[in-house]
């Protein structure tokens, strides 16, 4: 199944939307070639998942990521070995870039005794597959970040820990309308550039939650500029915006949204090219890693005026608590929790990163 998912599914390669404990990826790869697809309706499907653990015995809980030279991943892993440091449970990382990957740290987990494994997936659509490897090596899953879909889109039943997609979206074009009326800019002479990556849903989620709070807010659509990453970093960023810059001289003032802090700091260094500076650019980007942390320690400020800062350690160290106490004393944690976020700027952002 996961071979047959390599071939349809080659794009997450290129995914990126980000320390290990104990341990790191490895363990030998295996095959879930026939087994039949899980059926919610079954009557021997259990919703809870996972095997009961024997008195006494080491829980250990794996934590598999798409992306780990991310920030917020790496971060994410930070704070679930706080987790594990405090309930005295063993963390064991693993990479998931791809399907063989994804296939291939499951594995490993199970092969060393592990009772329950976080996931974020470098594809959603793999989710059946994901679901299945839990189920076949009965451990508990629970998805954080991207949430597991079927074949159809449709969300699996796995207990999953994500951001409100849309509502982060609004968010974000709310802190850019709000900073374009503040300056008291003409919107006939304004853009909007939005880098996008439509293959993840949250992502593509992010940036239509902006265009319709922009939109809302009497923003012109005619004035939006969606432009592909084909990567989902600064440079993808970058790549994606450059050539729109150009079709657009008409353009004086820009507005960036995208679906990540990198996107929008890509967009920025792109405008920076082509002379758009500070007092010509507000672009609000998403997440308040070291990456915006970084440009607003700058001695002079960029166009990268904001991001909504949302929380890895919520995605970290709550998933990783609420499934160690699942597997120890069998307290099922909520099907959905969503996450919010708030806006950070330069003015504020030391304050903001104490809290």
């Amino acid at each position: 199944m996961f071979k047959q998912a390599i071939v349809a599914l080659s794009v997450v390669a290129a995914l990126g939307m980000v320390v290990g404990c104990k341990d790191t990826a490895g363990g030998a790869s295996s095959t879930t070639g026939g087994i039949k697809q899980p059926d919610p309706n079954s009557p021997d499907w259990d919703p809870s998942g996972g095997k009961k653990i024997a008195e006494g015995e080491a829980i250990k809980i794996g934590f598999v990521v798409k992306q780990p030279e991310e920030q917020w991943f790496r971060d994410e892993w930070k704070y679930a070995g706080d987790a594990a440091k405090k309930y005295g449970f063993e963390l064991l990382t693993r990479e998931g870039q791809d399907a063989t990957k994804v296939e291939k740290a499951i594995t490993s987990l199970a092969s060393v005794g592990a009772q329950g494994f976080i996931i974020c997936t470098p594809d959603v659509k793999l989710g059946q597959s994901i679901l299945q490897l839990a189920k076949k090596y009965k451990l508990k899953l629970f998805s954080v970040d991207d949430q597991l879909v079927d074949a159809d889109g449709n969300p699996l039943p796995v207990h999953h820990m994500g951001i409100s997609a849309t509502e982060i979206g609004k968010a974000m074009g709310k802190a850019i309308d709000e900073e374009m009326k503040k300056r008291k800019w003409d919107v006939q002479e304004v853009g909007l550039l939005v880098p996008t990556w439509k293959q993840l849903p949250t992502a593509s989620e992010r940036t239509e939650g902006a265009k319709a709070a922009l939109k809302e807010a009497g923003f012109p659509e005619a004035q939006m500029y969606e432009v592909a990453q084909k990567s989902t970093d600064v440079q993808g960023g970058y790549n994606a915006c450059n050539i729109a810059i150009t079709q657009h001289p008409e353009v004086k003032k820009w507005l960036v949204c995208g679906m990540n802090d990198e996107a929008v700091l890509g967009a920025v260094r792109a405008l920076e090219g082509h002379k758009f500076y500070t007092d010509a650019v507000i672009g609000v980007g998403i997440g308040g890693t070291q990456t915006s942390i970084d440009e607003f320690e700058k001695a002079q400020a960029t166009g990268f005026f904001g991001t909504i800062k949302i929380s890895p350690k919520r995605h970290g160290y709550e998933t990783a608590e609420m499934m160690y106490k699942w597997i120890k004393d069998g307290t099922e944690p909520p099907k959905t929790t969503y996450t919010a976020g708030s806006l950070m700027t330069r003015a504020d952002f030391k304050a903001k990163m104490k809290e």
